[in-house]
């Protein structure tokens, strides 16, 4: 009688150590699918412009394309915000520029200048007056070099170009600066119009940069 009730205590010890296990088991598994389900509906990361990564504090996410030929306009994001393009309608032929507060990250002014068929005394004008501390940022659409004199080069040159020397008919070229600054920049892109290169007929490839500029602090 001893043994009997052993053996049934025994029984009833691994029935429920069976039980335990199948429960562990069966939370584990639920559990599981329900990590991988969070895994999969979870959205990728999206950074501001569409940048491959974040910026980090005190910097100004940025991302630009020049213009496609003749055809279509440059763009320009600044901290999630298209500037211009040509779906805002405030982007043409020649050199697109927009002014950005290096302290603010606010935009003050955007313009663009005809450099095929207009008068480069306009840009001069505009680039004299461009205050000490603005982000200057620049992108041409067809052609952007023809009416470019000296002292015009000169001017984009102070403000950290490092191509604007060289820019020729149609070329496809890039470039953010500053008033004031006191080195070459290093965000700036520079292609030729070549025959031998050229992805459109007449015309060299699009030209795309982000980055991340700093802010001003002084």
């Amino acid at each position: 009688m001893i043994r009997a009730t052993g053996i049934i205590k025994l029984t009833v010890l691994v029935i429920a150590f069976l039980l335990a296990v199948f429960l562990a088991f069966q939370l584990f598994e639920i559990n599981t699918d329900f990590k991988l389900a969070n895994v999969i509906s979870t959205k990728p990361v999206r950074y501001k412009c569409g940048l491959s990564k974040a910026c980090s504090a005190g910097h100004f996410a940025f991302k630009m394309a020049s213009g496609a030929a003749s055809v279509v306009g440059p763009r320009i994001c600044l901290e999630d915000k298209v500037v211009m393009s040509g779906v805002k309608n405030n982007v043409g032929r020649g050199i697109n520029i927009a002014l950005v507060n290096g302290r603010t990250g606010e935009v003050v002014k955007t313009e663009y200048f005809d450099m095929w068929a207009g008068d480069v005394a306009p840009l001069i004008k505009f680039l004299n007056e461009i205050e000490d501390g603005t982000v200057v940022m620049m992108a041409s659409f067809d052609d952007s070099a023809t009416k470019l004199n000296d002292e015009a080069r000169k001017l984009i040159a102070d403000l950290g170009s490092s191509a604007i020397n060289n820019l020729g008919f149609r070329d496809n070229w890039i470039f953010v600066g500053g008033k004031g600054i006191k080195t070459k920049s290093p965000f700036e892109q520079h292609i030729k119009n070549s025959a031998e290169t050229n992805k459109f007929e007449g015309w060299p490839e699009v030209l795309e940069m982000e980055g991340c500029i700093p802010q001003r602090q002084d």
